[in-house]
């Protein structure tokens, strides 16, 4: 085969695969800017403002992103992380000494039971169903309490998992964008090299110089 064909071979595959990084990384640029743009937007609506410095709590104010976020509206998926983990989370932590939801629905059906049974005593003894209800009243409205928490913390981490997705598409339309122009350099380089080659060059051909001799008698 000539050197100046397989050069050519080889530039037309190049700008090929050069066509195909820029594709994809015109898709991946596309992606990165719709989730970007989706979770602001999502995120706006909402007008969740983080508490400003100076209202901070002692225990708040040791979270280093509730005091870099301090006073700003949340916007971006890495505030809405630190806001489900740093400011909810924490504030759930001190419901029911840190149970969930789930876990909180064993002690109320207990206490519901509980002020049943003394409902229906006989003869009813007021001060302890008053008691129950009470007792029973303060876990339903920690379980509410919990439960809202943990929805919204869910939906703030769901938020910060697409902008994740989104950063992680941005990176890689980098990296198929530098691709791109390697493989364009690299497939240029090729066709300058192929017509600057002789027509006449072969690619691997034997030297005939080194053959053995025929040995004659």
């Amino acid at each position: 085969m000539k050197r100046r064909t397989l050069d050519v071979l080889f530039s037309i595959g190049g700008l090929a695969i050069a066509a195909l990084l820029l594709v994809a990384g015109i898709v991946l640029s596309a992606n990165a800017s719709f989730a970007n743009t989706y979770v602001h937007d999502q995120l706006a609506a909402q007008h969740i403002t983080f508490k400003t410095a100076d209202t901070l709590t002692d225990e708040e104010k040791q979270q280093a992103c509730l005091v870099t976020y301090a006073g700003q509206k949340m916007t971006t998926g890495k505030q809405a992380e630190c806001y489900a983990n740093n400011f909810i989370g924490l504030h759930l932590e001190g419901i029911a000494n840190g149970q969930t939801y789930a876990d909180l629905g064993v002690p109320q059906t207990a206490a519901k039971n509980a002020l049943t049974a003394a409902q229906k005593a006989v003869p009813v003894d007021q001060a302890k169903v008053d008691s129950l209800q009470k007792a029973y009243n303060d876990v339903t409205a920690q379980r509410d309490t919990v439960f809202k928490g943990e929805t919204l913390r869910g939906l703030l981490l769901t938020s910060y998992g697409f902008s994740e997705f989104g950063a992680k598409a941005g990176q890689a339309a980098t990296v198929a964008y530098l691709g791109a122009g390697l493989m364009l350099l690299l497939a240029l380089a090729g066709l300058v090299h192929a017509y600057t080659t002789p027509k006449t060059q072969g690619f691997a051909v034997p030297d005939k110089a080194r053959e053995p001799q025929k040995v004659t008698a």
